[in-house]
């Protein structure tokens, strides 16, 4: 069943969305060398609770912090840690949820650390151009591939203009979302446009790529989590919670300017 929300459950889920892209916006500029991914955490917990809300991600199935922290190589669901403390040049995709009042909203960025190689930044630039495309193409009456399809076709545009090749992960993909973080439909980062669920205005979707600068083969390690390309190249991670309404898509969890 995919769940279709009401205008009213719909603004509640953008008061969830504020939250965590209030808390990204935070983590976004505490990221510098020398600051360890476990504070970063720490940071995230404090601010989504000083909202009211809690974390989506701490106790998920398990998942031991409130957000992922994903270091160069790593994809998705990196587990903070002190250990792992940022350097210059470092590349990391931070990963966010909150539920408030039984709602959730669900997004991504990456963040440079320090001086990046051009390169590493251009592979973030084209996975946050990717979404945008992917949110562009919602439209009451389409496919669930459009959206598909768009983000894919955004990521081949990238390739030309950056001269150079991505890999699309696709072993994860977005989502539907709303009071459970997870819900159906999956949504995968490439296809053929025009096919699977028909989209309907009350839908919300978690649109989130996932961009490798060499192969998009990945492997969980050892922890249980930790998503990492298998051939040591680095990630980049960007999502959006957007709902699907008469005048097109919503953006939930975009910054309150």
């Amino acid at each position: 069943m995919i769940e279709i929300k009401t205008r009213t459950e719909l603004e509640a889920m953008r008061a969830a969305g504020l939250v965590v892209a209030r808390t990204l916006a935070l983590l976004a500029d505490a990221v510098r060398p020398g600051v360890s991914t476990a504070q970063l955490d720490e940071l995230a917990e404090q601010s989504i609770r000083d909202a009211g809300a809690v974390p989506s991600f701490k106790g998920y199935h398990g998942f031991p912090a409130s957000i992922c922290a994903s270091v160069n190589e790593q994809v998705v669901h990196g587990i903070p840690n002190h250990g792992q403390v940022l350097v210059d040049g470092d590349l990391i995709s931070i990963d966010c949820g909150a539920i408030l009042d039984g709602w959730h909203g669900d997004a991504a960025v990456t963040v440079a650390v320090g001086s990046v190689d051009p390169i590493d930044l251009a592979l973030s630039e084209a996975t946050r151009r990717s979404m945008l495309a992917g949110i562009d193409a919602i439209r009451p009456g389409g496919r669930l591939t459009d959206i598909s399809h768009a983000v894919e076709t955004a990521t081949r545009e990238a390739e030309r203009d950056h001269g150079r090749r991505y890999g699309i992960v696709k072993d994860y993909g977005g989502h539907g979302i709303g009071r459970a973080m997870h819900m159906e439909p999956f949504l995968p980062n490439y296809g053929k446009p025009g096919r699977g669920t028909r989209l309907r205005v009350g839908m919300a979707l978690a649109i989130e790529p996932m961009l490798t600068l060499g192969s998009p083969r990945t492997q969980e390690l050892s922890d249980g989590w930790t998503v990492v390309t298998t051939d040591g190249s680095r990630a980049a991670h960007w999502e959006h919670t957007v709902a699907i309404t008469d005048d097109g898509p919503w953006v939930l969890t975009a910054p309150p300017d």
